[in-house]
């Protein structure tokens, strides 16, 4: 399945549409071909590993020449049309016609998919994946799927004090990052563990940080699952919505004038679309012509606000044809389809130095974090249907075994060690002092002020008044 615009913004007839929880999900056939590329696996994971079959481009956009810098604006005299105005930004064509644009489309807009639900390829038009990456993609996908499972157990145990699960959204996590380069700077939201996996990050660093220990890069002072890391060009989550998104134009706008080969993604759900971060951020990055992906995770919840109570509009993907973005809507839990639509946009972010937006169709299979309790929200069945039907993971080890490239045995092996592995990390995070309370007063100036001066000398006595009150 695939969106496909005409030129002229229309949308071609469909081959086959599936209803679904969040709406119409559509096949079309593509048109126009990318160029053929090609990328092995390192053990750096430093690039993408694919290697491009002739696929057509998927993405339509149309940037008005008059409004470029090295073109000159029609002169006003040469404008000989009386049913035409040559306003900043374009030609206007004059209409005797009082109509007003429709709120509403006759029909949504369409959604990419590579594998059906059983895992079967229903598409040609996708960027065929190297063994060995498809495998550490599944890995990858299990492992997340298996910390998210004990790290949730071990905060109900009150072992930790918080978490954030990404159960159903393991393709947006790892089929993403697998698309992207270790250059390329990604600006997270709360819910993308994953992309960290995969470019490295170690179980027990995740263990670290969700303990707090003094191991941890944020020194026990961020929230557990808010993670980051500068050595895998990671920044440091924040739970304030969509902040990362503005962060994430301009940095991408730095390496544009720096004439970088890279790019900056950033990753926010539904709900941060509902920010004026998020509409700042797009006009920005359109007007500059910032190569950033925007990733959009429509997972149907901004917590208990379902979509249709935050937007009337079709979702997120047609937000960005209104600010001038290259947009796609794609089925999030198809990993290969989720790498397809990333890699393209990838390319062409870096290749043209433009914004692209997309928009994945995905479900919060989970809970919004530990804190929230989803079934007094949403229906059990619903829950259910998606965990069942639509779960991600499923549908790419179908793929793997009817490729030949995954088996039975395999599976039992992988759950069982990632499980273990989990494990272990915890028993070690736990015994693991935690940072001294000096580090309380670090890190910020090179100089203290003089109140943060008396801070800490207030809070030494405290600690000396109550020493039998306190572990620190």
């Amino acid at each position: 399945m695939a969106l496909y615009l005409s030129k002229y913004g229309k949308i071609l007839p469909h081959l086959q549409r599936k209803k679904g929880f969040l709406g119409l999900i559509s096949r079309s056939p593509w048109s126009s071909r990318f160029r053929q590329n090609g990328a092995a696996l390192s053990d750096s994971s430093r690039t993408s590993h694919a290697v491009l079959c002739e696929i057509p481009i998927v993405f339509t956009s149309r940037r008005f020449e008059s409004v470029r810098a090295d073109k000159e604006l029609i002169p006003l005299q040469s404008a000989s049309d009386p049913q035409a105005l040559n306003f900043p930004g374009g030609i206007v064509k004059f209409t005797p016609e009082l109509k007003f644009l429709s709120e509403y489309p006759e029909e949504r807009m369409h959604c990419y998919r590579v594998l059906g639900e059983n895992g079967e390829i229903v598409s040609s038009n996708f960027v065929q994946i190297d063994k060995d990456i498809a495998l550490k993609m599944y890995k990858d996908m299990v492992t997340l799927q298996t910390m998210d499972t004990v790290f949730y157990e071990a905060q109900r145990q009150g072992r930790i004090s918080f978490y954030v699960t990404a159960i159903g959204e393991e393709a947006v996590n790892i089929a993403s990052a697998a698309a992207l380069r270790m250059d390329d700077l990604v600006f997270p939201q709360y819910r993308e563990a994953g992309v960290l996996l995969w470019r490295g990050f170690t179980i027990q660093e995740f263990a670290d940080q969700c303990f707090g220990n003094k191991n941890d890069y944020g020194k026990g002072r961020q929230m557990p699952a808010h993670y980051g890391s500068s050595k895998h060009n990671y920044f440091t989550i924040a739970s304030t919505v969509a902040t990362q998104i503005p962060h994430a134009v301009g940095a991408a706008y730095s390496l544009k004038m720096d004439g970088q080969d890279a790019c900056t993604i950033t990753y926010f759900g539904d709900g941060g679309t509902s920010t004026g971060d998020f509409h700042a951020a797009m006009n920005f990055a359109a007007v500059m012509e910032a190569p950033v992906i925007l990733f959009c995770r429509n997972n149907g919840w901004a917590i208990s606000t379902p979509v249709d109570e935050q937007f009337r509009s079709d979702g997120i993907v047609v937000r960005g044809q209104a600010y001038g973005v290259r947009s796609i809507r794609v089925d999030g839990n198809d990993a290969l389809a989720v790498f397809s639509a990333v890699h393209a946009a990838r390319e062409m972010a870096i290749s043209e130095s433009k914004p692209v937006l997309i928009e994945a169709l995905t479900y919060r299979a989970g809970h919004h974090t530990t804190s929230d309790d989803s079934s007094r929200y949403r229906p059990a069945e619903e829950i259910e249907w998606w965990r069942a039907a639509q779960d991600p993971v499923a549908r790419f080890r179908k793929w793997l075994e009817g490729e030949g490239l995954w088996e039975a045995q395999s599976e039992a092996e992988l759950r069982a060690y990632a499980r273990n592995e989990v494990l272990r990390a915890i028993q070690v995070a736990e015994r693991i002092n935690k940072p001294s309370v000096e580090e309380v007063f670090t890190d910020v100036y090179d100089v203290p002020p003089p109140n943060l001066a008396d801070q800490e000398i207030s809070l030494g006595e405290t600690i000396r008044r109550h020493q039998l009150d306190s572990s620190v």
